[in-house]
């Protein structure tokens, strides 16, 4: 089975301790991953501790000894289709003789059957392509080459998706594929720096966000600062539009673009596209809070809180497998009766990926009184696998997989369904088409994929 993951990383450099706040950037991180997490740090040596389960839980089971370095890298797994054990939770630790290197990363390698061909599969501690990757560096530094050009080296072979900090002995790295298909995001404190999955981890921690590790770039980052080592730069980019649809913290700001201000206007566009006769509009908490408000702004519709959400309760989509995840969404979210008996209701997601989720919103709105649900949805129908980093691995799953719009409206059980468009996703993001990844959605990818159509 392909390795499919998805997940957050951050890298800090200070002139103090930085454990804790690598734990409270994990925390800012930790919507991109429930299922482990882990921190590297480096005090004369690499010591690592990593665990499965929440990031709170995880470290609140160190012993004292750990973490008194002023550098370290740090990472949240999501939850895939398989490999859900503790032998795969990173950052992944490898010794050698040219020193220790900790690597952090998320994505996916399309073309791990193929690298892992270059090492010794024997010595391998791990299903993932991270572990890989790492092994792929270090060789090419036992050979002679430099950190910096080792890397370099090694993104030449790769295809698919990587952001990653690393540390090789006291020295730390991070790197984005030339595509830039996951964000990477660089700070600064009073007296150090960070890297990180995301923005908003830099304002918990209150760095200030600098800028975006550029498509293809390598840093190289110590206390003093960061030295960029760029790659030939390439027009050809593919940024993951689902980031910006779901994945992302609402308040993170991805290549310049606020994800919140993305899920706004793809609220407004669908009004547009699929207007609705109505006397409420909702949303699915929380991840489709910012494209109801968008919706009823352009309606004049009235927004309310339809659904009171357990904070408690981790992602339904996240989830490892079909049980977990209708579990979840029973527990997670409870309908506000007096507010939607006899009402008109238009209710917007920011996706649709399984129907699960879909069809148990509409059947628990009937429950508490609602007259016609009009489902609206902010991401076009996904019809097709990613192969570049999130858990959607086969047409099966999808439940627009090989049907007209109307034929889903059934399947859920809604009054009418609208899906935002290809070109309204791609004007309100405000990047070029082939500045985005869309294969999920119009089965046309980026990279290579065997049994798949290439973009260009």
């Amino acid at each position: 089975m392909p390795l499919h993951e998805a997940c957050g990383v951050v890298g800090i450099i200070r002139r103090t301790p930085v454990l804790t706040d690598l734990e409270i950037a994990l925390r800012a991180l930790q919507h991109r991953g429930q299922e482990s997490a882990g921190i590297t740090m480096f005090d004369g040596k690499h010591e690592t501790h990593k665990g499965m389960g929440l990031v709170s839980s995880v470290f609140s089971e160190m012993n004292n000894g750990f973490g008194k370095g002023n550098s370290g890298i740090g990472h949240v797994r999501y939850s895939t289709a398989g490999g859900s054990t503790i032998r795969n939770a990173q950052p992944v630790l490898l010794e050698t003789e040219s020193g220790e290197f900790s690597l952090a990363h998320n994505g996916t390698i399309s073309n791990h059957k193929e690298i892992r061909k270059m090492v010794d599969e024997e010595t391998l501690k791990s299903d993932t392509d991270s572990e890989i990757v790492l092994k792929i560096i270090s060789q090419k530094i036992e050979n002679g080459m430099n950190t910096v050009d080792a890397i370099r080296e090694t993104m030449k072979i790769l295809v698919g998706s990587y952001s990653i900090t690393m540390m090789h002995d006291d020295k730390m790295y991070a790197f984005r594929d030339p595509l830039g298909i996951k964000p990477l995001a660089a700070g600064c404190f009073d007296d150090g720096y960070i890297i990180a999955s995301e923005s908003s981890a830099m304002d918990t921690l209150g760095a200030s966000f600098d800028r975006d590790i550029q498509p293809g770039e390598i840093v190289e980052m110590d206390a003093d600062g960061i030295t960029s080592h760029g790659i030939d730069d390439t027009e050809r980019k593919a940024f993951c539009m689902f980031e910006y649809v779901y994945f992302a913290r609402a308040d993170a700001k991805m290549d310049g673009i606020l994800a919140y201000s993305v899920r706004h206007r793809l609220g407004q566009q669908l009004w547009k596209e699929h207007p609705a006769e109505a006397d409420i509009v909702i949303a699915v908490p929380d991840s489709g809070t910012a494209f109801a408000l968008g919706y009823s702004e352009a309606s004049e519709i009235p927004y309310r809180e339809g659904f009171i959400k357990n904070r408690y309760v981790g992602r339904s989509f996240i989830q490892p497998d079909d049980i977990k995840r209708k579990k979840t969404v029973n527990e997670k979210m409870n309908p506000v009766g007096d507010l939607l008996d006899g009402k008109r209701v238009v209710v917007v997601d920011d996706s649709v990926v399984r129907g699960n989720t879909s069809r148990k919103i509409v059947s628990r709105l009937r429950e508490a009184g609602a007259k016609e649900v009009h489902f609206r949805v902010g991401c076009p129908p996904i019809i097709s696998p990613c192969y570049l980093g999130i858990d959607m691995p086969t047409r099966e799953e999808f439940v627009a997989t090989g049907k007209e719009v109307e034929d889903i409206r059934a399947e859920i059980g809604a009054d009418s369904m609208g899906y935002v468009s290809i070109s309204g996703l791609v004007d309100c993001i405000g990047k070029g088409e082939k500045q985005l990844c869309l294969g999920c959605i119009d089965e046309h990818y980026p990279v290579p994929i065997e049994g798949e159509k290439l973009r260009e």
